[in-house]
């Protein structure tokens, strides 16, 4: 009989902290020794850290609907729109059901702050799906208007690159844009300003806040004082800088005396760059953009005093579309009745450290699928793009032991004939779901992305206001590359 976690158990606050780009070498706890994390630190020791978490996807639009729908992004139409843009027409259709909207069936007061990402058009907001608030910049920060002054090899001065063809960037409360091309320098503050501000309101209900930082997605706006102290550039000032979030919000849980009341969630949506700005996915191989273990294991620490027993680790398959049953489980509140889901609850693995119930994760880029794990297995089928190393034709198939091998450098393809057969099933079976479409495979699960019949940027640019235009110099980010 499945355990009730939620029997005779108060509802716990849930704060959900989401990096961006944030490798799984970003942080000390991880094995970093360039970026200074004593905040999360903190929290990984006194909570459970996740050695083999795993985003639905290697890049950032389809790696939040999935994690917010609990499901693989290709069930839910976004294997053509992993990266949405601003005015698209596309975004998340408002018929899925989020984490934020189960939660608010059973009481939960719901905000966003920070980065959506999931369609900026007013039927795709955050506010459409189960948020009573939102507080944010919907999309990435380099999607707005900008002139980078950089200084290219072997000339002395300065030179602008222009990228000047969008709107300004626009800063939203709920569904208006309440400033254009907002200082980045000072966006992190404000979003942790806004954060405490809705933790600290009195109410009858449980909260769940969903903070989405900014950082560490290029280009890099630094406030001096972590520029300054950083060993590790403007990258390791933007880690420092979501540290010293974490730090505020753990400090106003105390001073609240809600902290044990409270699970906290740590993660990133998917790998870091690693294109020498700072970043850094080791021990693992590959980045962003890319189905190696680096593009999409990200790290994971979950804290809740006095339910997560300290200092403990978990070893298990474990993913971000599993987040929406596992809450589910923790609050009491409904799964969806009509609707497929590829969540599986970790209530099990986080509360009463016993193995999580996953045992196949699928690694897809946009509608290819690219490889499969099953236990300690990985498969991969097919190249994936952004890679130093790809090959012009598919690659030669490559098996690898990941808990052996994270860093995926010993194909044992040969070896395992038996192993390799078994993956193929569990391939086929994904295919038949979300198809292949480098095998001309239709898949069969897969429901409609949402559509805005007449999309509109939410900024127009005045060229009376030249403050639009975000100027960025590469003077004060000592890592960027340009």
């Amino acid at each position: 009989m499945k355990k009730d976690h939620h029997n005779n158990a108060k509802q716990p606050n849930i704060i959900l902290i989401n990096c961006d780009d944030l490798g799984y070498g970003d942080l000390a706890c991880y094995g970093s020794t360039r970026n200074d994390t004593p905040h999360i630190d903190k929290l990984a020791a006194e909570g459970l850290r996740f050695t083999d978490f795993y985003m639905a996807s290697p890049v950032c639009s389809a790696s939040r609907a999935a994690m917010l729908t609990g499901c693989y992004s290709q069930r839910i139409g976004f294997a053509d729109y992993q990266v949405l843009h601003p005015g698209q027409a596309q975004g998340l259709n408002p018929k899925e059901s989020t984490i934020a909207k189960q939660l608010k069936e059973v009481g939960y007061d719901t905000k966003i702050v920070g980065k959506w990402h999931c369609g900026d058009q007013p039927e795709f907001l955050p506010t459409n799906h189960g948020f009573d608030e939102y507080f944010g910049i919907p999309f990435s920060n380099d999607m707005g208007r900008q002139v980078i002054l950089r200084n290219d090899v072997g000339k002395p001065v300065q030179q602008p690159n222009y990228n000047l063809d969008g709107s300004p960037l626009p800063l939203l409360r709920n569904n208006e844009v309440i400033q254009q091309q907002p200082d980045q320098r000072g966006i992190t503050e404000r979003y942790v300003d806004e954060s405490l501000q809705f933790m600290r309101r009195k109410r009858d209900n449980p909260f769940f806040l969903y903070l989405a930082h900014m950082y560490v997605h290029v280009p890099l706006f630094i406030p001096k004082q972590f520029l300054n102290t950083s060993r590790n550039g403007a990258y390791g000032g933007a880690v420092a800088c979501i540290d010293w979030a974490m730090g505020m919000l753990d400090a106003e849980l105390n001073r609240l005396g809600i902290r044990n009341e409270t699970l906290v969630i740590f993660t990133s949506d998917n790998g870091s760059r690693a294109r020498n700005e700072g970043g850094s996915n080791a021990p693992l191989r590959g980045t962003k953009g890319q189905t190696w273990e680096g593009g999409q294991r990200v790290p994971c620490i979950m804290r809740w005093p006095g339910k997560i027993a300290a200092g403990t680790e978990c070893k298990g398959i474990a993913a971000s579309i599993d987040l929406f049953a596992t809450l589910a489980d923790l609050t009491g509140a409904p799964l969806p009745a009509d609707t497929t889901i590829d969540s599986i609850s970790l209530a099990d693995a986080i509360l009463d450290g016993k193995s999580t119930r996953r045992d196949t994760f699928t690694y897809y880029k946009g509608a290819n699928l690219e490889a499969v794990r099953k236990g300690d297995w990985k498969l991969h089928f097919w190249k994936t793009e952004w890679s130093v190393d790809a090959r012009n034709d598919k690659i030669v198939p490559e098996l690898y032991n990941l808990r052996d091998d994270a860093s995926e450098t010993n194909n044992v393809y040969e070896q395992h004939p038996d192993i390799v057969m078994e993956i193929e099933a569990q391939a086929d079976e994904f295919r038949r779901r979300f198809g292949d479409r480098r095998l001309n495979c239709a898949g069969n699960e897969i429901r409609d992305v949402g559509v805005c019949r007449n999309p509109q940027p939410l900024t127009e640019y005045d060229e009376n206001h030249p403050y639009m235009i975000a100027y960025y110099d590469l003077a004060d980010m000592p890592t960027m590359n340009g």
